[in-house]
């Protein structure tokens, strides 16, 4: 069963919420979280990016950090920017850049059913990482960045939130970077139960991005656990903050690959290679527009590779996904990137950023080719999650991003 749980949310005033909602603290840098909450005291960077209130040599991962995380969030509670609900809540959470639009339930999931493998993972965590998001856990007796989670749909559940999303909002406003951001407070006992028992018959929830996140609210849990001699399971500090969104609404853009040289290779050498496991066509516009299609952006063209059939198992749900294709079949093989986890030759290119952006580091020297991927689906992650196995790193960008502050949970 996947356990969904309405809690008291704190959540911004709402001639305050364009102000206090922020992007989630791992999308910018510390020095883009100052320029981007100057002169804006309500910004709930201050709460999630907390070393923007230090001295600019602050470590950020020193004591100072979280205890100041703390101070902020208790300040904008204490000023009233932050105010608690009356009562157990749900919300239907929307966002809408251009046509597409994708809504899921704002809700408390349990850090047990992530220890049991009842919400699926997909990917590898980095110690230093899991270590920074629990001490800020700790230390602000909060969960200030909801889980991005998905489910196999459920016609109810999307009949219900439908439903919902008629009625007046309590939040309607467009983001700075173009995204409008709704939100419907669910709190109705019948609502609640439908959405409860409906989420009860799902066998598994899936991660789709906050590895990090939510392997923190297990440790956290873990610590208040151990630190409580009346622990009974059903305090808050069990349950972390999460959205959940039926998969089919979901947008997946490509991970783009950008290389820093190719060993030496001469272009007939390079395409030799290349042509070992892929037809090689020049073409004008880049479209990576089905699996086993890759562009490739060199000495200032693009060409279309495409994947020769029959070279990789297609009943495994790893070896089929064309971010594994790619780093098998050319970047390891023929430009020597051996891990890309850890390989300071090879960078990563959110898809929102577009092909000009593969071109303009090529162009400018910051890389000597670049490659651009066809996105990975839904259902590629939730066959990977279900077969207990990892993505490549850096397969999926989920776009757009959740913000914080529009609800947080306090324990």
């Amino acid at each position: 069963m996947a356990i969904i749980r309405p809690f008291y949310a704190f959540r911004p005033k709402a001639d305050l919420v364009e102000k206090i909602a922020s992007p989630p603290y791992d999308v910018v840098t510390t020095d883009q979280a100052r320029e981007l909450a100057r002169d804006n005291p309500y910004s709930f960077l201050h709460v999630v990016r907390p070393e923007i209130d230090l001295p600019p040599d602050t470590d950020p991962y020193s004591s100072a950090v979280y205890q100041k995380a703390a101070e902020n969030l208790q300040g904008m509670i204490k000023n009233g920017y932050l105010i608690k609900d009356t009562k157990p809540s749900l919300f239907a959470y929307s966002q809408q850049r251009g046509a597409h639009v994708q809504t899921g339930i704002v809700a408390c999931c349990s850090a047990d059913e992530y220890d049991a493998d009842v919400i699926k993972k997909h990917e590898k965590t980095r110690a230093d990482k899991e270590e920074d998001r629990t001490r800020h856990i700790v230390a602000t007796s909060a969960h200030t960045g909801p889980v991005f989670l998905m489910y196999r749909d459920v016609k109810m559940i999307n009949d219900l939130v439908g439903k919902t999303c008629k009625e007046n909002p309590l939040y309607h406003f467009t983001a700075p970077d173009g995204v409008i951001h709704t939100v419907h407070q669910i709190s109705d006992s019948g609502s609640l139960k439908i959405l409860i028992e409906q989420f009860a018959a799902l066998e598994n929830l899936y991660i789709a991005d906050g590895h990090h996140r939510s392997a923190a609210s297990s440790r956290a849990r873990a610590e208040k656990r151990s630190a409580n001699p009346n622990h009974k399971g059903d305090e808050e500090y069990n349950y972390f903050l999460a959205v959940l969104f039926p998969a089919s609404s979901l947008k997946i853009m490509p991970y783009n690959r950008v290389v820093k040289d190719v060993r030496g290779l001469s272009v007939e050498e390079l395409f030799r290679q290349i042509e070992k496991h892929f037809q090689i066509q020049e073409v004008k516009t880049p479209q990576a527009d089905s699996k086993g299609r890759f562009c490739m952006y060199f000495k200032g063209k693009w060409r279309l590779l495409i994947d020769k059939p029959g070279e990789h198992p297609t009943d495994d749900p790893v070896m089929k996904l064309d971010a594994n294709i790619l780093q098998r079949y050319l970047l390891d093989p023929v430009l020597g990137i051996k891990d890309p986890r850890t390989d300071k030759r090879i960078s990563f290119v959110g898809g929102i950023h577009g092909t000009k952006e593969l071109e303009r580091q090529v162009d400018e020297g910051k890389g000597e080719v670049a490659f651009l991927l066809h996105p990975a689906h839904t259902e590629d992650i939730m066959e990977v999650s279900d077969a207990g196995k990892v993505m490549p790193p850096k397969s999926t960008w989920f776009e757009p991003k959740l913000r914080s502050g529009l609800m947080v949970h306090i324990f």
